[in-house]
């Protein structure tokens, strides 16, 4: 978190990010060491899996490992940025701000 005054970005558009540009949701959510450790493993993975796979296997087949890493990633920037939105949400309720992401308190 930058700071507790700001709200984080919306999980919704790193999502996006991360869907359309590898490691980019993560760079928005200053955590860029990590998406590139992700992209070194997305790359090296896939290269191996081309190098194991049969030769008639499809492209999606020739490069699985690759993909996995991908889906991976995604799903990792979607969840550090909902963490971060979940944290600034109660943060604020319990300060008296006005967190309203729709998320209702315990009862």
């Amino acid at each position: 978190m930058t700071s507790s005054d700001t709200a984080p970005t919306s999980p919704y558009l790193v999502l996006g990010a991360a869907i359309v540009l590898p490691a980019s949701g993560h760079v928005i959510l200053g955590v860029s060491v990590r998406g590139l450790q992700f992209l070194f493993f997305m790359v090296i993975l896939a290269w191996v899996t081309a190098k194991i796979a049969p030769p008639d296997a499809s492209f999606v087949g020739r490069h699985a490992g690759g993909f996995l890493i991908y889906a991976l990633s995604i799903l990792d920037a979607y969840k550090l940025a909902r963490i971060r939105t979940a944290k600034w949400v109660h943060n604020a309720r319990r300060d008296g701000g006005s967190g309203q992401s729709g998320i209702g308190p315990h009862t």
